[in-house]
């Protein structure tokens, strides 16, 4: 097991070829269709409709807007320090850490979710890079690993070459994407006011990523405790359409 995590971590810090335009992997990643199960997850979005927290256009801004500060402040540091250093190790440091920061059971199910899919994605579709399929099978092997969503999407971020900076706004957009998905899926807003409402969220996402980029996952930290109880009610839902 040693000598694998050894050649994994090695192997990861090995450039991409230079054939392959790295945008194609960038838009992949970032695409919608990548069958990732974010649009399953509304980020609370749903339970703040039934608790009348999210009654209007400008409460559904402002819901979004707390998802994407909570984001840049607990969950940004993890994909940060994934993409620097995105080897075996890191990856599972990271992963036991954000484990028991995530304050919910709603919010923890609904990371691993995500992550243990889009890893799975990754190594399916990132053949070129043969160690994420070893890290993965590794990781299952354990048989206690979790796979929580922003380390895995730094890790892929990391050995796909793209710069940190680049990583955590291809996070931020990734959120802001599927919490208006989640809002149109819902009916809160339709798809031609959902596009506006993304372009406008844009300039507060760059605002937020330029307040919480680059930092170590020991700063990493709750801003919206609010948001973050409103979800953690979801499971509570007489009915409901999404996961979280």
């Amino acid at each position: 097991m040693e000598d694998d995590q050894m050649k994994i971590s090695c192997g990861s810090k090995r450039p991409r070829s230079a054939e392959f335009d790295l945008h194609w992997s960038e838009w992949q990643l970032l695409d919608s269709i990548l069958p990732t199960g974010g649009f399953a997850h509304s980020f609370g979005i749903e339970a703040a409709v039934q608790a009348r927290i999210i009654s209007s256009p400008d409460d559904l801004r402002t819901h979004v807007i707390h998802v994407l500060e909570n984001t840049g402040s607990l969950l940004l540091p993890f994909v940060y320090s994934a993409t620097v250093s995105p080897t075996l190790e890191t990856w599972h440091k990271l992963d036991r850490v954000l484990d028991a920061t995530l304050t919910n059971e709603v919010s923890r199910k609904a990371s691993i979710a995500q992550g243990s899919a889009l890893m799975r994605v990754a190594a399916a579709v990132f053949t070129e890079i043969p160690s994420l399929k070893s890290m993965r099978e590794i990781s299952l092997c354990s048989g206690t690993f979790t796979s929580h969503h922003a380390p895995v999407f730094g890790i892929i971020c990391g050995l796909l070459g793209l710069q940190s900076e680049i990583s955590q706004k291809a996070y931020m957009f990734v959120t802001t994407r599927d919490a208006i998905s989640a809002a149109t899926r819902l009916n809160l807003v339709g798809p031609l006011g959902a596009a506006v409402l993304q372009h406008q969220i844009g300039f507060v996402a760059e605002a937020m990523l330029k307040k919480w980029k680059d930092r170590p996952v020991e700063e990493a930290c709750q801003t919206a405790p609010l948001l973050d109880t409103v979800q953690g009610c979801h499971g509570y839902l007489f009915s409901r359409l999404f996961s979280s």
